[in-house]
């Protein structure tokens, strides 16, 4: 027994104590079976690496940054805390001035080490966490931000508000986070190997002792089951304890089954655009523009520069490395490239290629739709294969081509919708809940950035700045993390998910898609923070109710009692149990089918608290397609007073799915005349079982 007690203490790596009770170890396989194996021991599982899901934003989407409608002494008391790569202080999104000293709750501390030389009253904590140090690599200890990424999703969710901010003059405007009063906490949990399980435990262990009040996690990986997942157990305690974690859906889109991050008490964030794209001119020599995509910080010297193609800079002496149309590495020469703009037909990421044979910049091709910029190295833009086509005729038609790449400039277009890369549902743990729940804008972002990389991240690029623009769920999830803070400033007694309700069942639809469309990308909608204020009516949960729900879905004590905590053993019997199709008061309503042939058969129990006016009658409004019935049963609800509950049930039915059809979809509306609250319904046909 002694000798066992001293393995232990040996392999030990560190102890969860504030919020949880657990422990991170060295252990051989044998090791851990063991562990499993011991009554006491609630669940035993191997640590993961998870990875990063990567101004104008809040205008768009209509959160005030002075008028009556902010709450600004409430906000200053709300501490955002971040799970990321840490903070880069100099960014000015994080001047303190005019802020007092962190609220009387805050037990969180800062941690000084290099590049770093401490908080200051907006951003009140920072620490860090690299619990296995013998995995140290080139990263050093500290909470400084060497990514930017974290600086990014500080700065987007509680940023102060700067003016003229920009990369390079690209999107000039004032930057600022949706709750620029708020105070923020950061903990670094990412490095240049990713973020390992064992430190996102140790970090939500932290945040919620430290006492923060909303948690922002941008990051995910593989999609587990709840008692081995690090952020679904995090955000479990932290739901109990009044918290609402959000958490970036995933960057895998457009394919299903691709959502990270589904646990239910999760408020899971897709990426949608605003109103504003970035745009990259190409003028040719013949007078003819082309608009492409990129982030391009150059501009243009000269008028016009000699222009080629990837086949007329071809190496003739050695074409066995690739395809010079394409511009692969090897296949060009040298002095055909320099000095020169090259297009490169059908062919990503190849300015360092150009760049190492000194060519002026480089023109791409995409295929496949491009609804976001990258950040060239050299002055570049990506253009569709028609505009290609006629940048490559004009080539060839003249002995003399020119051309020119211009800065990159911004302008409007028409918005919300899904962007391509945010992974889509269905989710594969909980087959009927509808994942992820909501959108936020996380295409082409513009925020703090930190000075430590470059702002391309290639450590070839010279460029460094405080601002960068930036795409992924990543940038999604701090924006809804603010609006639910904003939420919360005006309902500060509101639970998760409350908070949670209000935002979905007030979101805005995605353009095109409000009955028909891909609610297996977009959930609810687009946030709009402004009306989840006054959302009339909210699902209201308990951790009891997502324990009842887990009961439903099949879990055992041995797994509740992971998830609750304590020494205590819990039974499903001590629960209520669970009814419907679902067994859970979700905002959403949704399910999978077993098989393709299967019929549509669903029942809902949804109850509903008041939280409009005192007396209210809400009617539903029921749109559905063709092939599905959908029945509100009542479908008037008669509110007496304020807090007032009041219960209700869907039954939707409907024959087998037929021709390809995979996805059908209807909306519930309840209205009082002043509030809409809108609950989406998917069913979801497999093509196979």
């Amino acid at each position: 027994m002694k000798e066992r007690e001293k393995l232990a203490k040996e392999s030990k790596i560190h102890s969860y104590g504030k919020s949880f009770n657990g422990f991170v170890a060295r252990l051989l396989p044998d090791e851990a079976q063991k562990l499993r194996n011991e009554d006491s021991v609630v669940s035993v599982f191997l640590n993961k690496r998870r990875k990063l899901h990567t101004t104008r934003s809040w205008d768009y989407l209509g959160l005030p940054l002075k008028s009556g409608k902010l709450n600004s002494q409430i906000e200053s008391n709300l501490i955002m805390g971040v799970l990321d790569t840490g903070i880069w202080m100099d960014c000015p999104s994080f001047n303190d001035q005019g802020f007092g000293p962190p609220p009387p709750k805050w037990k969180g501390k800062c941690v000084k080490a290099a590049n770093f030389s401490g908080c200051n009253n907006k951003v009140i904590g920072a620490k860090y966490f690299r619990l296995d140090r013998h995995d140290d690599g080139d990263d050093t200890l500290t909470p400084a931000d060497e990514d930017g990424h974290g600086t990014h999703t500080s700065s987007t969710a509680a940023g102060v508000a700067v003016q003229h901010a920009s990369l390079y003059g690209v999107g000039e405007g004032t930057a600022r986070g949706g709750v620029a009063s708020s105070r923020i906490a950061v903990y670094k949990v990412c490095w240049t190997n990713g973020c390992m399980d064992m430190d996102i435990l140790a970090a939500f262990d932290e945040a919620i002792a430290d006492g923060v009040d909303l948690i922002s996690v941008s990051l995910g990986g593989t999609v587990d089951e709840y008692f081995v997942d690090p952020i679904a157990i995090g955000s479990f305690h932290a739901m109990k304890k009044g918290i609402l974690t959000s958490c970036s859906a995933g960057n895998d889109g457009p394919y299903t089954f691709s959502v990270a991050n589904v646990a239910p008490w999760i408020l899971t964030v897709g990426a949608s655009s605003i109103d504003r794209q970035f745009t990259t001119m190409v003028k040719l020599g013949n007078g003819q523009k082309i608009y492409g995509r990129s982030i391009n910080t150059f501009s243009p010297k000269k008028t016009i520069y000699p222009l080629t193609d990837g086949s007329s800079a071809a190496n003739v002496s050695d074409s066995t490395y690739g395809n010079a149309s394409t511009c692969d590495a090897g296949t060009l020469a040298k002095n055909k490239v320099k000095g020169r703009i090259v297009y490169c037909e059908g062919s990503y990421d190849q300015e360092s290629t150009i760049q190492e044979l000194e060519g002026l910049g480089t023109i791409m091709t995409y295929e496949e739709v491009m609804d976001f910029s990258y950040i060239t190295l050299v002055p570049a833009t990506y253009v569709s294969q028609k505009d290609g086509n006629d940048i490559d005729n004009y080539i060839n038609s003249t002995k003399n081509a020119q051309g020119v790449i211009y800065r990159t400039t911004r302008i409007k277009v028409a918005a919300p919708f899904l962007a391509s890369f945010s992974s889509r549902g269905p989710q594969t743990i909980d087959r009927n809940i509808l994942k992820p729940d909501i959108t936020a804008p996380g295409i082409d972002i513009i925020a703090g950035y930190s000075s430590l990389p470059s702002i391309s991240g290639d450590p070839t690029d010279k460029r460094h700045a405080l601002f960068n623009i930036m795409s992924g769920t990543s940038m999604a999830c701090p924006h809804a993390a603010a609006a639910a803070a904003y939420v919360k400033s005006f309902h500060p007694d509101w639970s998760p998910a409350a908070i949670k309700s209000a935002l979905m069942t007030s979101a805005t639809p995605l353009k095109g898609n409000e009955l028909g469309g891909d609610l297996l990308g977009f959930g609810a909608g687009q946030i709009n923070p402004t009306k989840a204020v006054h959302a009339g009516l909210i699902y209201d949960l308990s951790a009891d109710s997502y324990i009842s729900f887990l009961c439903k879905e099949g879990y055992n004590s041995t797994d509740l009692s992971l998830l609750i905590g304590g020494k205590k053993k819990f039974k499903c019997s001590d629960f209520t149990p669970a009814q419907g199709t679902d067994g859970l008061n979700y905002p959403t309503m949704h399910t999978q089918l077993k098989n393709p042939e299967s019929s549509i058969e669903a029942v809902f129990h949804r109850t509903v608290t008041n939280v409009g006016y005192g007396k209210s009658v809400y009617k539903a409004k029921l749109f559905s397609p063709k092939g599905l019935s959908v029945r509100v049963i009542p479908d008037t609800l008669k509110f007496t007073q304020l807090h007032q509950k009041l219960s209700f049930k869907v039954v939707v039915k409907g024959g087998s799915m037929k021709n390809g059809t995979q996805i059908l979809s209807a909306l519930l509306e309840w209205s009082d005349s002043k509030h809409i609250v809108k609950n989406h319904i998917l069913i979801y046909r497999p093509l196979s079982t």
